[in-house]
């Protein structure tokens, strides 16, 4: 199963971010949301790009809700 996961933007080069949770840090691509994404956001990462913006708030009470249903190894 695929699963988009709400992540943290660490670094940003340009259209190339690090995003991390929970320790856990990808690489994505901002080609899908371009500009609007700074250091500090939340994205939800999927299959190597971000593909969609979220405030904390959003963010936070989704991962909760994710870990609520799978194992850290099936968000990572």
């Amino acid at each position: 199963m695929c699963v988009g996961v709400p992540m943290e933007v660490v670094s940003r080069d340009g259209d190339n971010i690090i995003a991390e949770i929970d320790g856990v840090r990808r690489e994505a691509s901002l080609m899908i949301l371009g500009d609007e994404v700074k250091v500090g956001d939340y994205v939800i990462v999927h299959a190597g790009f971000a593909i969609s913006l979220l405030d904390k708030e959003e963010a936070l009470e989704t991962l909760e809700l994710m870990r609520g249903v799978f194992s850290p190894a099936e968000m990572g």
